[in-house]
C-alpha cells in the first residue's frame, strides 16, 4: 500500500509538469507575448528581493564603517541608496506588471479555452451527448476549466518566481551562516509532499462528485426553471428538492471540512518548526555578533532575510500544491479534447446528384450500455419522392431509425443506403445537408422570428429578410409572425426576450425551420403532437405541398395524419411487422389495424369517421 501511495505520488509530480508544459506550450502558440511579459516578470520579481537585500547590507556596513571615522557626507553611501530606491521602485512595477499580464492571460485564456470546448463538442457525435458514461467527462470538463487553465500558468511561474526568490534569498543567508540551508530543507520537502497528498484528496473527492453534482444542478434547475416552476409549486415538491439539495451539498461540506482541518494541522505545524528554526538560527547569528565575528548589517540583513524566506517557503509550498491541483482539472480538459469523433464529417464522398431513396438492408442496432436491441434484421426501401410513415407503440423502435438515417449512430450490423450508397461512405457534413428534421424535442431557440427560421439553412438566408418571409408565408406562418410586436425581429422566448409562443407555435416554427431546408428528405418526428385539431388539419392542407419532391419520412401517433402516407411501415419490438397502404393495413386487420381501432375508442370517434 505504501509502495503504491509513493508510486502515485511520483506520478502526480509527472502529471503536474507533463499538463503544466501543455498549457505553456497551448499559450505560447496563442499569446506568446504575453508569455515572454510574464516570465520576464517572474525571473525579476524572483531576483530583486535578493539583491535589494545584497544592498542593504553593503549599506549598512559601510555606514556603520562610516560612522566609526567620523564622516559626515553622505558620498559614499548615495549610490548604494541610489541603487536601492531603484531596486524598489523595480520591485513595486514589478508586481504590477504581474498582475496586470496575469489578468490578460486570464481574459484571453478564458476566451481560448472555452472556445475550444465548444468547437472540440461540436465535433463529437451525437451519440455520444445521449451516452449517459460521457455526462460527467463533459460535466468535469465544463467546470472552470479555463480559470484552471490560466490560475495552473500562473502557479508555475508564481512557483518558479518564489523559487528564484528562495535560491537567491537562502544564498544571501548561505554567505552569512553556511548551515541554514540544512536546516530548513527537511521541513520545506515534507511540507511540500503533504500538500500534494492533500490536493490530490481534493480533487479525487470533487471527481467522484461529478454524478451527483449534476444531480445537485438537477434540483436547482427545477426549482429556478419557468418550464418547471408552476408543476413543482403545485405538487409543493420545493421542500422534498431543497432537502435532498441540501443533503448532497452537506456531504460536499463534511468531505470538504475534514479535508481543511488537515491542512490547517499541517499548515500550523510547518509555521510553528520554521519559525522555531529562524528563531534558533536568529540566536546563532546574534551570538556571533556578540562575539565581535560578524558586522551588525549582516544581523539586520540575517533577521530580515531570514523572516522573508520562510514566508517565500511557504508561498513556494503553497503554489507547487496549487499548480499541482490545477494540474489536475487541466488533466479533465485535456481528457475530454482527447476524446474523438468516431464519424469524421470531412471524409467520404460526395455526390452531385440526389433524388432521396433510403433502404435498410438487415439493420440491427443495440444503443450503447443496453442489455437488447433497439432494432433485429430490420429491411424495407423508400422510394425518392416517396412519403412513409413510421408507426408502433412507444420503443418500437421509430425514432432510432431516423437517428441512424441521420447517422447520429452506426448499425452493429447490417446497412444503410442514400440513394444505393451506403451512408458511411458518404461525408457527414454532405449527408445532413439532404435532410430536413422536425424533432420531437424541437429547436426553441432564443433569437428573433426571422432567425428562428433562417437557422434552417443559415449561411443562405440569415442576411436574405425576404428569402425569410417567402419561406414562412410558403409554411402557413407568416400571419402568425406579422401578429407579433416586432414581426419579423420579435425575440422568441422569455430567457432574454417577453415574447414567448405556445407549444403549438414553436412546433409550426420549427417545421417552418425545416422548410428552409433545401433537403431532399423530409423527417418528422410527431409534427401535430402539441398542435390542436384546427391547427393539424391547416397543417395538413399544406403537408403535400411542404413535402413535393423530397423523401418524407414521418413519425405518427395520430391515425388521421399516418392515413396520408403513401405507405405505412408498422414496428414492434425493433422489428418491421407490416408494411402498406393505410386501408390495405386496415382490411390485413393486424397489428395496424389494432392500434388504429384503440385510437378510435380513445378519442371517441367510430371507424368510418376517421
Amino acid at each position: 500500500m505504501r509502495r503504491f501511495a509513493r508510486r502515485a505520488r511520483v506520478e502526480g509530480f509527472r502529471q503536474l509538469g507533463d499538463n503544466a508544459r501543455w498549457v505553456v506550450q497551448t499559450a505560447w502558440r496563442t499569446h506568446a507575448s504575453l508569455v515572454v511579459g510574464l516570465i520576464a516578470v517572474t525571473v525579476a520579481g524572483g531576483l530583486i528581493p535578493a539583491a535589494a537585500a545584497v544592498v542593504m547590507r553593503k549599506l549598512i556596513n559601510d555606514a556603520v564603517e562610516a560612522a566609526g571615522q567620523a564622516t559626515q557626507g553622505l558620498g559614499p553611501l548615495l549610490p548604494w541608496l541610489v541603487l536601492s530606491l531603484g531596486l524598489t521602485i523595480a520591485g513595486a512595477v514589478t508586481g504590477l506588471a504581474d498582475r496586470f499580464l496575469t489578468q490578460c492571460f486570464a481574459d484571453e485564456v478564458d476566451l481560448d479555452v472555452n472556445s475550444q470546448i465548444l468547437e472540440h463538442a461540436a465535433r463529437l457525435d451525437v451519440a455520444l451527448f445521449e451516452d449517459l458514461r460521457f455526462q460527467d467527462t463533459i460535466h468535469l470538463a465544463q467546470r472552470n476549466t479555463a480559470k484552471h487553465v490560466s490560475q495552473l500558468l500562473s502557479s508555475t511561474l508564481s512557483f518558479s518566481r518564489q523559487l528564484v526568490q528562495t535560491v537567491s534569498l537562502a544564498a544571501v543567508l548561505a554567505a552569512i551562516e553556511p548551515w541554514v540551508i540544512a536546516a530548513w530543507i527537511p521541513f520545506a520537502s515534507a511540507h511540500t509532499v503533504f500538500q500534494w497528498r492533500l490536493s490530490q484528496r481534493l480533487y479525487l473527492e470533487e471527481y467522484g462528485r461529478a454524478f451527483k453534482r449534476r444531480w445537485s444542478r438537477y434540483f436547482v434547475s427545477l426549482l429556478t426553471s419557468r418550464r418547471s416552476v408552476a408543476e413543482v409549486k403545485l405538487l409543493a415538491l420545493a421542500p422534498i428538492l431543497i432537502e435532498r439539495f441540501r443533503s448532497l451539498m452537506a456531504e460536499f461540506r463534511d468531505q470538504n471540512r475534514r479535508i481543511y482541518q488537515r491542512a490547517f494541522v499541517g499548515d500550523a505545524l510547518f509555521s510553528a518548526l520554521t519559525s522555531a528554526a529562524f528563531f534558533f538560527m536568529l540566536a546563532w547569528v546574534y551570538r556571533r555578533f556578540l562575539q565581535g565575528t560578524l558586522p551588525v548589517g549582516d544581523v539586520v540583513v540575517f533577521g530580515t532575510v531570514g523572516l522573508r524566506l520562510r514566508g517565500v517557503l511557504q508561498s513556494t509550498v503553497s503554489a507547487i500544491t496549487g499548480a499541482m491541483e490545477h494540474a489536475l482539472y487541466v488533466s479533465n480538459l485535456r481528457d475530454f479534447l482527447s476524446i474523438e469523433p468516431r464519424i469524421e464529417p470531412a471524409l467520404g464522398l460526395t455526390p452531385t446528384v440526389t433524388r432521396g431513396e433510403i433502404e435498410f438492408r438487415d439493420v440491427t442496432f443495440t444503443y450503447p450500455g443496453a442489455d437488447r436491441p433497439a432494432l433485429v434484421s430490420v429491411s424495407f426501401r423508400v422510394a425518392p419522392g416517396e412519403t412513409v410513415a413510421l408507426v408502433g407503440r412507444n420503443g418500437a423502435g421509430k425514432t432510432t431509425l431516423v437517428k441512424l438515417i441521420a447517422r447520429f449512430y452506426d448499425p452493429d450490423s447490417g446497412s444503410i443506403l442514400l440513394d444505393r450508397v451506403d451512408l458511411r461512405d458518404l461525408a457527414l457534413d454532405y449527408l445532413h445537408r439532404q435532410m430536413s428534421f422536425v424533432f420531437q424535442n424541437l429547436g426553441r431557440y432564443e433569437a428573433t422570428a426571422a432567425d428562428n427560421i433562417a437557422y434552417g439553412d443559415w449561411q443562405r438566408l440569415l442576411q436574405h429578410r425576404e428569402r425569410v418571409q417567402r419561406i414562412a408565408e410558403y409554411a402557413g406562418v407568416g400571419a402568425m409572425i406579422e401578429g407579433m410586436p416586432q414581426a419579423y425581429d420579435t425575440l422568441l422566448g422569455r430567457r432574454f426576450g417577453e415574447y414567448d409562443l405556445s407549444v403549438g407555435q414553436w412546433q409550426q416554427m420549427a417545421i417552418a425551420r425545416a422548410s428552409a431546408r433545401n433537403a431532399t428528405v423530409l423527417i418528422l418526428d410527431e409534427p401535430t403532437s402539441n398542435l390542436d385539431a384546427a391547427a393539424e388539419y391547416k397543417l395538413f392542407q399544406r403537408f403535400r405541398q411542404l413535402a413535393e419532391g423530397k423523401t418524407t419520412i414521418l413519425i405518427s401517433q395520430r391515425f388521421t395524419t399516418v392515413s396520408m402516407a403513401d405507405r405505412i411501415i408498422v414496428l414492434d419490438e425493433g422489428q418491421v411487422v407490416e408494411t402498406g397502404a393505410h386501408r390495405a393495413l386496415l382490411d390485413k386487420d393486424g397489428h395496424y389495424a389494432a392500434l388504429y381501432y384503440l385510437q378510435c375508442k380513445q378519442m371517441g370517434f367510430s371507424p368510418d369517421e376517421s
